[in-house]
């Protein structure tokens, strides 16, 4: 009874006019980024921390806005799956298989209507899980010490490659160049100062909302200038919709269908490094091999092929708040931005959060149940309003993006050579997608690093420098056993994930949407 205690508290936290207004903002703006292809929930949270720091938002308020994004975010990416065939992001390309065959059959308002109650279905249930399961994983990760959490980090750099990264050695070295930008500055036990090279404004380190900005945004901002030149994601008059009709026997034919996709989708986004790319994914197969072996519908216009992603991805999104809240290792690239933002607010996520900060916590978790009814009552009606954002053209919609990312910067530190350090991540981050290179264990390395290395020392001065400590528990075995399987496995399951994909995108469109991360 505590737990709905606690919840009800949140509730209390979450309805104010000013907590109810970020959430309708979040949703609203979450759903438009999501729309843009390529630009996902990571970028559109990232492009908005500046804005919710200059503005001197309080913990709970930045929360709220920032997840309402992520939420919003994870809406928007099938609008452009459907009436484009161009995934917003990666999970949305699950989407694509069915929702674009439904389009061209005039279907486009059926299955967009189809895409957001799926959506909702997702997002609703896997919000409650957070409620049940989160409190229950803050008790084991209570059991926790030093060399348990030293393996924890570990295991979340071996699986946040994601589960199309068939190149893990990209995956390996993203991670490498991370943890060296966090050991730039002064060394937390002995003082000297590391990797600084004698430069006064490096002594405290890299501020992680400046890498975070400049790897997801100003790199963001440089690839639609390379691809796009100035046009849009699509012709006046290729968003036309028709009329949004939800086929209310094609729902109560797919509960199956969503109760299968909410709960893989869900369990995938708990899973450290999953992510909604893996919910999808499963979530979409487990349907058509249960449903449509033979492959007489499934790719050519099944309400049902829609349904599952959508549920499956969304599903994950709360999911992958369940290991950042309670074990402070987030459970996407998403959730490893919003990570950021936590630290940034002295708020340090893991197991004595929903103990010393419940008022943060519940009043995020309540904001969720109230974001999600507005993203149902945003996505069907307007609709049409947010496929309009489809034709808006990068020459006018880029710059706006740089001009939040510098003025929110300069704002948060008033210094020009922070600027200029965001504007060079900017170009490694485009430098990086290039090449392949995912950018989320970039982020992830800067964020932990340095709580990795104080956590192994810790572990070793209890052992007296005996490296055994390491392994010294079930616990710490169990953990490096996942984080092993988690670094192998994608090698031989990414090509099938790519495979499936490619059914309908190249591989150049499946390659420049995985750079992005989810």
């Amino acid at each position: 009874m505590d737990i709905f205690s606690n919840l009800a508290d949140g509730f209390a936290v979450a309805f104010t006019a000013k907590h109810l207004l970020l959430a309708l903002l979040g949703c609203f703006l979450g759903t438009l980024m999501g729309a843009l292809p390529g630009l996902g929930p990571a970028n559109g949270v990232a492009i908005l921390i500046p804005i919710a720091f200059t503005l001197g938002l309080g913990p709970v308020a930045s929360l709220i806005l920032l997840t309402s994004v992520y939420y919003g975010a994870m809406y928007g990416g099938r609008i452009s799956s459907i009436l484009l065939n161009i995934p917003g992001d990666e999970p949305a390309m699950m989407t694509c298989l069915d929702g674009y065959p439904m389009a061209q059959q005039g279907k486009a308002g059926e299955a967009l209507a189809l895409s957001g109650i799926a959506s909702f279905v997702g997002s609703f249930f896997a919000t409650w899980g957070l409620v049940l399961i989160a409190p229950q994983l803050v008790k084991i990760a209570l059991l926790f010490g030093p060399a348990e959490y030293f393996a924890l980090f570990t295991m979340a750099f071996a699986t946040l490659g994601g589960v199309t990264a068939s190149n893990q050695a990209k995956s390996a070295l993203a991670a490498a160049l991370g943890l060296g930008i966090a050991m730039i500055g002064s060394d937390s036990q002995t003082g000297s100062e590391r990797f600084t090279f004698g430069h006064i404004h490096l002594y405290d380190g890299i501020d992680f909302l400046i890498a975070i900005v400049g790897l997801f945004a100003i790199s963001e901002v440089l690839i639609f200038i390379e691809h796009h030149r100035g046009g849009s994601a699509a012709q006046s008059g290729a968003a036309k919709i028709g009329k949004l009709m939800p086929d209310f026997r094609t729902l109560t034919r797919s509960y199956g269908t969503m109760i299968r996709s909410t709960i893989i989708g869900f369990l995938s986004g708990v899973l450290p490094g999953a992510g909604a790319s893996l919910g999808s994914f499963l979530s979409y197969s487990v349907e058509k091999n249960t449903l449509d072996r033979e492959g007489k519908t499934f790719g050519k216009g099944d309400p049902r092929g829609i349904i599952a992603p959508e549920c499956g991805n969304n599903a994950a999104a709360g999911g992958a708040l369940v290991p950042m809240l309670s074990l402070g290792v987030p459970g996407s690239g998403t959730t490893a931005v919003l990570l950021a933002v936590l630290l940034q607010l002295n708020i340090t996520p893991g197991p004595l959060l929903f103990r010393n900060n419940p008022d943060i916590v519940w009043g995020l978790i309540a904001a969720l149940f109230i974001a999600n009814f507005m993203l149902l009552a945003l996505n069907l009606p307007m609709v049409g309003l947010f496929t309009r954002v489809l034709l808006v053209p990068t020459r006018i919609l880029m710059p706006v993006v740089a001009m939040i990312s510098f003025v929110g910067i300069y704002g948060l530190t008033g210094s020009t050579f922070d600027v200029m350090l965001m504007v060079g991540f900017g170009f490694a981050g485009w430098l990086l997608r290039k090449l392949g290179i995912p950018l989320v264990p970039v982020i992830l390395g800067i964020l932990l690093g340095n709580e990795m290395e104080v956590n192994m020392r810790r572990a070793l001065q209890i052992s007296d420098g005996d490296w055994s400590i390491l392994l010294g528990s079930p616990l710490a075995i169990g953990i490096w056993a996942i984080a092993v399987a988690g670094f192998v496995l994608p090698i031989f399951f990414g090509k099938k994930v790519k495979k499936q994909m490619q059914a309908e995108h190249s591989e150049e469109e499946v390659e420049e949407v995985v750079k992005g991360g989810d």
